[in-house]
């Protein structure tokens, strides 16, 4: 085994014991979280955004110094707001993806990962755009903070980004058009920590 396949095996099963210790903590997500790591042992790359039949993608539940509220954007593809994230491009390290994206998508420097412990996981569905078919989103999320300064800058990705309270997202427990619940279920569980 060469170097860098002991250390792609080193990357998936730290994912792996992650994935664990989560479905440990939330056993109501206990089967989904099996789902993420059989996807790991597929044979063609999880981390990658051309496997359309899914695959990895990191995000952040981008919180503020005092842990009051909450970084959303406003997403331009998908019009809905979400919390930052994106694709693994071939990264497998989801925590260091989550937390480029939220640098790369609020423009905010002073960010840090809180304890790359996985936060939430999350299977949807992106639907077709233009070229690109619909396919899977297995997106693991990550807690980072902002310690700096909060005036984002808005990406490209984005239509809008707002501070939001957590409490205030908490409370919007109606569902998205396409029944997506997990935006509250991360601000219940981020308030009952």
């Amino acid at each position: 085994m060469s170097l860098n396949s002991e250390s792609l095996v080193g990357q998936d099963a730290a994912l792996r014991a992650q994935l664990a210790d989560y479905a440990r903590r939330h056993p109501e997500h206990a089967a989904l979280a099996d789902e993420f790591s059989t996807l790991l042992d597929d044979a063609e790359n999880p981390f990658l955004r051309s496997r359309l039949a899914g695959h990895f993608t990191g995000s952040a539940w981008l919180v503020s110094a005092d842990g009051e509220r909450i970084l959303l954007t406003h997403h331009r593809k998908l019009d809905r707001w979400l919390q930052l994230g994106g694709h693994a491009d071939g990264e497998r390290d989801l925590a260091k993806v989550a937390l480029t994206e939220a640098e790369e998508e609020s423009g905010l420097g002073g960010l840090v990962l809180e304890d790359g412990v996985l936060f939430d996981i999350d299977k949807h569905w992106i639907p077709e755009r233009k070229d690109v078919p619909g396919h899977w989103h297995y997106d693991a999320r990550y807690v980072v903070r902002a310690l700096g300064s909060e005036a984002f800058v808005v990406s490209e990705e984005s239509l809008a980004l707002a501070w939001r309270t957590v409490a205030e997202v908490a409370a919007e427990a109606i569902a998205t058009p396409d029944g997506d619940q997990s935006l509250p279920r991360m601000a219940k569980r981020w308030l009952a920590r």
